[in-house]
Formats: structure tokens, C-alpha cells, sequence
């Protein structure tokens, strides 16, 4: 199970009406990164037969089931400041992070 915030929720159904194929955000896990696994957001028009599919107020993100395994308990947040915007995570099970927070270890 993941949470996903009402700023991100918004964010997310933003970005997919912009793209216009009514999908929902894709969030994966994939090894890389200077802590070892690296999470990737990609927009997507549908889900795919074994996706773990949840819905936040008119948001979809989709999570295949191996990330799923690193992604459990998560908080998908969206933030806006004058540096910087973007999605912001909040992984129980990552025990070692980057500085710039795209980048994680279990």
C-alpha cells in the first residue's frame, strides 16, 4: 500500500491531461543511482496485467510488482518552492538515501 497526497494527486492528474491519454503516473524502482536503486516516474496511457494500481482522488499510480516490494508504505508528496518542484518520497524501507533524494538502498 502507498499514500499519495492531495498535492500530488493534483500534480499527477495535471501532467496526464496535459498528455491527454487518461493513463496514470508509473513509479518503478530500477538499479542504479549512487545508493543503488534509483526511482523512475514516466507517464503512462494504461496499466499493464500485473500492476499494482492505486487511486488518489482521480489520480492512478502504477507500480509493477517487483517495485512494488521496495515501494510498500511509501509517501508520494509534490512540492513548489523558488529552487525547485517535484514529486518528494517518503520510503520506510529505504535505509540510506542521496543528497538529491532520487536515489535509495534497503
Amino acid at each position: 500500500m502507498i499514500q499519495v497526497t492531495p498535492k500530488a494527486a493534483q500534480r499527477i492528474r495535471q501532467i496526464v491531461a496535459k498528455e491527454g491519454n487518461g493513463g496514470g503516473l508509473r513509479l518503478a524502482v530500477q538499479g542504479g543511482g549512487c545508493s543503488g536503486l534509483t526511482y523512475q516516474f514516466k507517464i503512462e496511457s494504461g496499466e499493464r496485467p500485473s500492476d499494482q494500481v492505486f487511486a488518489f482522488d482521480g489520480a492512478k499510480v502504477l507500480i509493477d510488482p517487483k517495485s512494488l516490494v521496495f515501494l510498500d508504505g511509501l509517501t508520494l508528496d509534490y512540492t513548489e518552492s523558488l529552487m525547485q518542484s517535484g514529486f518528494v518520497i517518503a520510503n520506510p524501507n529505504a535505509q540510506k538515501t542521496c543528497s538529491c533524494g532520487t536515489s535509495f538502498s534497503t
